[in-house]
C-alpha cells in the first residue's frame, strides 16, 4: 500500500518511472549517507583531523555494516532527522577508541544534503539522456511529416495553414533550451554540503577548507561553501523539472487535440476503453498534460521552501522531502511518455 502514486503497484506503471524511484529509495539514501560518512573519515585522516588508525576503522565497519531500520524509524520519530540514530548505530559497529571520530565535524544536514546530490547525479544523466533522444524523434519525424500541410490554430479556432514542421518547432525547440539550461544547472547543484553544527566547520579549524574540498573529491561532487538556508540551487532544479513537464504539457495537448476527430494526426496504438471497444485514447498525451500541471503545482512549494530560517531549518527542509523527488519522478516519465507517444505518430497533415 502507498499514498504515492509515482510507486503504486499500478499507477506507477502509467505516471512513474521505476529507475528514478529508486533513487529516492530509503536503500539507495543509506548507502550515499554512509558513502559521504566514508568520505569524511578518509578526508579527516588525510589531513590529520582523525587519525589514520580511526579512518581505517570506520571503512572496515563500512564494508559490513547493515543498519537496523526499525531503530531509524523509532529516531526519526524522535530526531526529525535520520542521521542521529543512523551515526549512533555506526559508532557501535565501528567501537572503542575509535567510534567517537564517526561524524566528526560534521551535521546532520550536511550527510542528508550531501546524500540527495549524489543521487541527483543518475537523475540529471537520466534527464540529458531522454531529452537528446526526444529531440532525435521529432528530429526523425520533421524529415517524414514536415513537409505536410497542417491548419494553424490560434486561441483555438482556424487561423492560416502552416506546415507540420511549424508545430513541431514549438515542441522540440523548447526541449534543446532544456539541455542547455541542465548543462548550466549541473556545476552548480552537484557540490558538497559540509558545514558543521552551524556552517562554520568549528571543530576542523584551519583544517575546514581542505577537508571539506578532499571529501568533495572523493565524493566525486564540486567543492563549496556550505548552502544549508541557501537552497536556491534545488529550487531551480525544481524550476527545471516543472518547465520540462511543462514543454512536454503541451506537447501532449497538441497532439489530444489533434487525435480528437483523426484527420490531423494518425497514432498507433492508444487506451482502450471499458464500454467503448471502438475508441483509442490518447493515453500518453493526456498522461503529459497531468504532470505538467501536477509539477506546476509542486514548484510553488518549493519556493516556500526556500524560506529557511536563521542558520538551518526543520520545517522549510522537510518540506523539500515531499516535493522535490516526486517532481524528479514525474519529469522523468514525462519524458518517458513523450518518447513513446513521438513514437506513435504514424503520420501529420495533409500530405495532398
Amino acid at each position: 500500500m502507498t499514498v504515492s502514486p509515482f510507486d503504486h503497484p499500478y499507477l506507477s506503471g502509467l505516471l512513474g518511472d521505476t529507475e528514478t524511484a529508486g533513487r529516492f529509495s530509503a536503500q539507495a539514501e543509506i548507502a550515499a549517507m554512509l558513502a559521504f560518512e566514508r568520505a569524511l573519515a578518509e578526508a579527516e585522516a588525510v589531513e590529520g583531523v582523525i587519525g589514520a588508525e580511526a579512518a581505517r576503522a570506520i571503512v572496515t565497519a563500512l564494508g559490513w555494516f547493515e543498519p537496523d531500520m526499525a531503530a531509524l524509524a523509532t529516531g526519526v520519530a524522535r530526531d526529525g532527522v535520520v542521521v542521529p540514530e543512523l551515526v549512533r548505530q555506526l559508532r557501535a559497529a565501528v567501537g572503542a577508541p575509535h567510534g567517537a571520530s564517526v561524524h566528526f565535524g560534521a551535521t546532520s544536514q550536511d550527510v542528508i544534503d550531501s546524500a540527495l546530490v549524489l543521487r541527483l547525479k543518475p537523475v540529471l544523466d537520466r534527464l540529458d539522456a531522454l531529452l537528446t533522444q526526444l529531440v532525435s524523434v521529432f528530429g526523425e519525424l520533421e524529415e517524414r511529416c514536415g513537409a505536410n500541410a497542417l491548419m494553424g490554430r490560434t486561441r483555438m479556432q482556424a487561423a492560416i495553414e502552416i506546415t507540420t514542421a511549424d508545430r513541431m518547432r514549438a515542441w522540440r525547440a523548447p526541449l534543446e533550451r532544456h539541455r542547455a539550461r541542465l548543462a548550466v544547472l549541473r556545476p552548480e547543484l552537484l557540490v558538497v554540503q559540509f558545514g558543521g553544527a552551524a556552517g562554520t566547520l568549528e571543530k576542523l579549524g584551519d583544517k575546514a577548507e581542505a577537508v571539506r574540498k578532499r571529501l568533495a573529491d572523493r565524493l566525486g561532487l564540486g567543492d563549496a561553501p556550505q548552502w544549508h538556508s541557501q537552497r536556491d540551487r534545488l529550487t531551480d532544479f525544481a524550476g527545471l523539472l516543472s518547465l520540462i513537464t511543462g514543454s512536454l504539457g503541451k506537447f501532449g495537448q497538441d497532439v489530444a487535440l489533434m487525435a480528437q476527430d483523426g484527420s490531423e494526426i494518425a497514432l498507433s496504438g492508444g487506451g482502450g476503453s471499458s464500454a467503448m471497444p471502438h475508441k483509442q485514447n490518447p493515453v500518453a498525451a493526456e498522461v503529459l498534460v497531468t504532470l505538467a500541471r501536477f509539477n506546476a503545482t509542486q514548484i510553488s512549494g518549493m519556493h516556500n521552501a526556500l524560506v529557511h530560517e536563521q542558520e538551518r531549518s526543520g520545517s522549510a527542509w522537510t518540506l523539500e522531502w515531499l516535493l522535490l523527488p516526486q517532481m524528479a519522478v514525474a519529469a522523468v516519465a514525462s519524458l518517458v511518455q513523450a518518447n513513446a507517444l513521438a513514437r506513435q505518430i504514424e503520420s501529420m497533415g495533409d500530405r495532398s
